[in-house]
């Protein structure tokens, strides 16, 4: 497959994540703890047929050792989307390095930042890519 249709496949499953999440914030809305959203994505990624890890526990390489520093991503989709959640009043910078670090760790080049601390999830999505 050419590195174009990877790229729309990786796009629609971007696009797939996200209305999962708006699923998710529709029926809650904003207010709760992070492991509510967390739980209630799992359920929807789950119904929607998409494989994925949570709270997946990413080692440091230091100079080829693998040593546990306690990141943890809190989704790992299909093995090519990472997705961070988070309730609080706006995405700030940390909240981006957080993403950009755990891609690099990872190797996987895209990932989601979802703040469900918004009136409408929409407001509250941040795509990286690598």
């Amino acid at each position: 497959m050419n590195h174009r249709g990877t790229e729309t496949q990786r796009d629609g499953l971007t696009q797939r994540v996200i209305g999962c999440g708006i699923e998710v914030h529709r029926e809650l809305g904003p207010g709760l703890l992070e492991s509510a959203y967390e739980a209630c994505l799992c359920d929807e990624l789950g119904r929607a047929g998409l494989r994925f890890e949570s709270q997946k526990s990413l080692p440091l390489n230091y100079k080829g050792r693998q040593l546990d520093v306690g990141y943890r991503v809190d989704l790992i989709v299909e093995r090519s989307l990472i997705v961070e959640l988070k309730t609080v009043e706006r995405i700030e910078p940390v909240h981006e390095a957080q993403l950009l670090t755990y891609l690099k760790l990872t190797d996987i080049r895209r990932g989601l930042l979802l703040n469900f601390k918004t009136a409408v999830l929409r407001d509250g999505i941040k795509r990286m890519v690598l």
